[in-house]
Parts: structure tokens; C-alpha cells; sequence
């Protein structure tokens, strides 16, 4: 009889199993179903085959924020500022910071891919147990008894509409989102970095040459003043040489005030503290900055990590369109428990026959969950991933503009710069014959010092503007760089970077 009973427990068994496993088949074979649109990056707007101005229309852009950016700031030749530069992608806390998010979001995106794969896990209980006296049914009364259990639990969700794929593509996404924010808080800190540094050293020549003129000054009072013992000059003279004199002298003060203030926020971009920094005063080989071709290649904006970010959130958003979607359709889990289970009476708490044979369990439980009434939370969460879609949409061509926008504002700059400094250059030549005739008929007594002190002001406020204006073409360069990307050198043109197929940004030490 008992070998009878054991028999129909078999076959109900191998009969549920087979039931199991057939439909289990059929369900992963349809399981290749994904809801929800499928991403095509959006047009951005038109590319012309050069920056000239912002056009009309849009088309699709190939973000290329991927390919490496290289050390631009070498092309200035200045190994201060390459040293800075390093110090500053080893040490800034905010790249710190970005790179600890972006660590976040591609963590984020493991655990959305981990639902993909089958779930087990495992467990020891054990459990005293007494039951009642009053018990109305089934064993003996009063008893005491001990259940020991060693269950491995196996669980799964096919994923027939793709929701779990959805997720995972979303958080995929999100993640690379982070790794262009990280490359776009690299490149910001270089850009800042160079900008204030050659703030620093036109503020260094600045100085210089303020303290040259100051020598030129004071000897000029030491002119007068013995012109004066003499009787040639008068006290208005000598007044009108103290003031230019003193004037000068002020100007060092607040030249010193403003190289504090950039000094400081140098400091902080290389992750030291202020109080600890120096920069040496070394004036500046004010150079012609390095300037692009003329007719830069618009695909250059491509590079823009700003812009590659953006495109990737638009891709988060579709698959979470997706997402909310699979949520109107059922969901189907699987289940399997087995292990061992082994009880003993009394004070009798004997293990040995825990892991034997007849110890053995298992359950099978597959789950069909539908939605049937959801006070329409499901409509309502496909209308919001929809609209965050076309809020990303948006955010995206609005980057793109801003690009472009960036880019013709950093060029306008570089060429009217360059223009400007030409004919200041030529102001100054001829500022510079006014203060030789001046001085030369104050000499020969034929005015009064104030011609002179009029030159001596024009030509330094001319050759002090001259010397802002190098500055200023530096930082706009500096600018253009980091409006096209880092550099204006063709995608083409630089090596590609080694990878293991994983989405990261460049390391900061990586040199």
C-alpha cells in the first residue's frame, strides 16, 4: 500500500513538472516581446559645414563625447600651466565628486540588470514548537516537537514584455548620462583652470610693467624737482609729477588685490588650501595666442560632453516609456523552493537524518499577477514617462542651441579681440612718440610738465590695456576650446582610446 501511495506521488509529481517545464518553454519562447517604442535619437538641429551663425531646422546629431580629448591646453607651450592642469584633474573635489556619481549610476545600473538572471538563495531554520492541549485536531496533544529546515529558494520574472530590459536599458543609459557629466565637469575645471592661470600672469606683466614706469616716474620727479631747485620748474610741476608718481603707486595696490582674489579660486580648482598656495609672480611671454582655421567644421560640436549627456537621458526617458507600459501587461514570476526538512519529538534534537534522502522538499509555485483595477495609476504613469521624454526632447535641442550659441559668441570674440589689439598696438606706438616729444620740449623749457604727465598717462593706460587685451585673448581661446569640446583638431584626428566595451569617463590621471 505504501509503495502504492509513493508511486501516484511520483507520478502527480512528474506529471506537474512536466506541465511546469512545458510552460515554462512556451513562455520563454514568447518572451522576446518588448513594449514600448524603441529609441531613435531625435534631430537636434541643422550642422552647416561651418559655424558662421545659428540655422533654421533640425536633424540628427551623432554625440561623440566618447572619443578622448587629449591635452589641449599643451598647445600654449607653457609647462606652469601643464603642471597645473595635472594637479588639477588629480585634485579637484568636484571632478572627485562626479566621478563618485557616476560610480552611483553605473552601481544603479548593475542591480537593474541583475533582474534579468534567476534569483536563488538559501537559509538554515530551526523551530520549538508546543502545541496546545486544547488542540482540536491532528497529532497529540501537548506536544513538543523541534523542525529543523534547510530551504534553497529559486525565483525568476519573465520578462514577456521586456520591462525588466526596459529598466535595465534606462539605468544603462542614465549612467552613461553620468559619464559625460563627468567629462563635462573635467573639461570645465581645465577651461577654468587655464583661464584664470593666464588671468594670473597678464595681472603678473600688469605689475611689471607698472613698476617699470614707477622707476620712470620717480626719475622724472627727481628731473623736476631739480629743475625746480634751479628755477626752471615750478611748484605745479613737481605737484603734477608726485600725482602721476602716487597714481601709479595705487595701481600696484589693486593689481595685488585682484591677483588674490584669481589666486584663490586657482587654488581651490587644484584642491589646495588658499592660505598654503602661491603662485610665483612670473610675467607672461604675451605671445599671439593660438588661434583656429578659419571655417571650423561644425561636426566638432559633436564632441561636447554637455551635449552627449543630454542625448543620453533622452534614450533613459524612451525606455522608461516602455516601462510604464509593460506595467498594463501581466506579470509572471517562478518559483522553486527545495531543500530539506527533518523534525524530532520531544528533547530528542537528533540532525542526522536532516540532509538524508527523505528529508528532501520541494515546492513549485508559478505566479500570473494581472491588473485588473488600478484607479488608473498606470495611465497616468505612461503620461508622465511620455511628457519626460518630451521635456528631454526639448532640454536636448535646447543644448544643442546653446552650443552653437556658445561656440559663434567664443569666435566673434577671438576675431574682434585680435582686431582690437592691432589697432591698439598702433595707438600705442604713437602714444608712446607723444610722451618722446613732450618730454623732449619740457627739457628744451618750451611747456610745462603737464604735456608730459598727460603722455606718460595715455601711453600706460593704452599700454596697460594692451597688455589686458593679450590676457583676454588667451581666456577667449581658452573659451572656444571649451565651447567645440576641447580643441578644434578633427574627431578623426585623434588616436581612439583602448576600452573594455564598458561606458566610463577618462580617468583624470590618465595622461
Amino acid at each position: 500500500m505504501k509503495s502504492l501511495v509513493e508511486g501516484g506521488e511520483r507520478s502527480r509529481a512528474k506529471r506537474f513538472l512536466g506541465i511546469f517545464w512545458a510552460g515554462l518553454s512556451a513562455v520563454i519562447l514568447m518572451g522576446g516581446c518588448t513594449v514600448g517604442p524603441n529609441y531613435r535619437r531625435p534631430e537636434a538641429t541643422a550642422v552647416p559645414q561651418a559655424y558662421s551663425r545659428i540655422p533654421e531646422g533640425w536633424k540628427m546629431a551623432e554625440p561623440q563625447a566618447h572619443l578622448p580629448k587629449g591635452r589641449w591646453w599643451e598647445i600654449f607651450g607653457d609647462s606652469e600651466l601643464n603642471r597645473l592642469e595635472n594637479q588639477a584633474q588629480a585634485a579637484n573635489q568636484n571632478l572627485k565628486a562626479a566621478y563618485a556619481r557616476f560610480a552611483q549610476a553605473r552601481a544603479v545600473a548593475d542591480a537593474a540588470r541583475s533582474g534579468l538572471f534567476p534569483r536563488l538563495g538559501a537559509s538554515f531554520q530551526a523551530l520549538e514548537q508546543h502545541d496546545s492541549e486544547n488542540r482540536p485536531v491532528g497529532g497529540k496533544r501537548g506536544q513538543t516537537y523541534d523542525v529543523f529546515t534547510v530551504p534553497f529558494d529559486l525565483s525568476y520574472e519573465v520578462d514577456l514584455w521586456g520591462r525588466v530590459r526596459r529598466s535595465a536599458e534606462s539605468a544603462s543609459a542614465q549612467a552613461e548620462a553620468f559619464a559625460d557629466d563627468a567629462e563635462a565637469v573635467k573639461l570645465s575645471i581645465q577651461a577654468e583652470a587655464a583661464a584664470d592661470y593666464f588671468t594670473i600672469r597678464t595681472l603678473d606683466a600688469d605689475r611689471a610693467l607698472l613698476l617699470s614706469t614707477i622707476d620712470v616716474y620717480q626719475k622724472s620727479l627727481e628731473l623736476v624737482r631739480n629743475r625746480r631747485s634751479g628755477g626752471v620748474a615750478s611748484d605745479l610741476d613737481v605737484a603734477q609729477a608726485e600725482t602721476v608718481l602716487k597714481t601709479a603707486r595705487a595701481q600696484v595696490s589693486d593689481n595685488a588685490l585682484q591677483r588674490a582674489k584669481f589666486e584663490t579660486a586657482l587654488a581651490v580648482l587644484l584642491g589646495q588650501n588658499p592660505s598654503l598656495f602661491h603662485l610665483v609672480e612670473a610675467p607672461l611671454d604675451l605671445g599671439p595666442p593660438v588661434a583656429p582655421d578659419p571655417g571650423l567644421p561644425s561636426a566638432l560640436l559633436e564632441r561636447r560632453p554637455d551635449i552627449a549627456a543630454s542625448e543620453r537621458r533622452m534614450a533613459a526617458a524612451n525606455a522608461q516609456i516602455g516601462t510604464a507600459t509593460a506595467a498594463f501587461f501581466p506579470t509572471i514570476k517562478l518559483g522553486l523552493t527545495t531543500g530539506f526538512w527533518s523534525g524530532a519529538l520531544g528533547s530528542d534534537r537528533d540532525l542526522s537524518t536532516l540532509f538524508e534522502k527523505s528529508s528532501q522538499f520541494w515546492i513549485v509555485n508559478p505566479a500570473l499577477i494581472l491588473p485588473v483595477i488600478q484607479g488608473g495609476q498606470l495611465s497616468a504613469n505612461l503620461r508622465q514617462a511620455k511628457a519626460a521624454y518630451e521635456e528631454a526632447v526639448a532640454r536636448y535641442r535646447q543644448t544643442v542651441l546653446a552650443a552653437f550659441a556658445e561656440v559663434e559668441s567664443s569666435l566673434a570674440a577671438v576675431h574682434h579681440l585680435a582686431r582690437q589689439y592691432d589697432d591698439l598696438r598702433d595707438a600705442l606706438v604713437s602714444a608712446r612718440t607723444q610722451l618722446d616729444v613732450a618730454h623732449h620740449r619740457y627739457v628744451a623749457g618750451l611747456v610745462t610738465y603737464l604735456q608730459v604727465a598727460t603722455a606718460q598717462n595715455t601711453s600706460l593706460g593704452i599700454e596697460r590695456s594692451a597688455l589686458r587685451l593679450r590676457g583676454q585673448q588667451l581666456v577667449a581661446t581658452v573659451g572656444l576650446i571649451k565651447a567645440l569640446g576641447a580643441g578644434w583638431e578633427s574627431p578623426s584626428s585623434v588616436p581612439p582610446k583602448q576600452n573594455d566595451g564598458q561606458f566610463q569617463p577618462q580617468d583624470p590621471n590618465d595622461h
